[in-house]
């Protein structure tokens, strides 16, 4: 896959991280959409050297989703514990 098809996974992924993790995320959509991208190379990155799975395979590769799907759900809750707002 190209830069292009991981910007493209890594927004569905984001969304996706985002409805099972609901709530109000402190930097908005953009950031989220941001994270999510990010999360995609993270997980697809992780999957490739710990699981030995080739990333380059297809779109529609359901392991490259669920590693781009755990990505950006670790991204966001890591967001959300360094940046959320406090607990009155």
């Amino acid at each position: 896959m190209g830069i292009v098809s991981w910007i493209i996974l890594g927004l569905l992924a984001g969304a996706i991280a985002k409805l099972l993790l609901p709530g109000k995320d402190p930097g908005g959509i953009v950031i989220t959409t941001l994270i999510g991208i990010a999360g995609s190379f993270i997980g697809g990155w992780l999957s490739s050297k710990i699981l030995h799975k080739s990333i380059n395979v297809h779109f529609f590769d359901l392991p490259t989703w669920i590693s781009a799907i755990a990505g950006a759900l670790a991204l966001l809750i890591v967001y959300r514990l360094l940046f959320g707002r406090s607990r009155d």
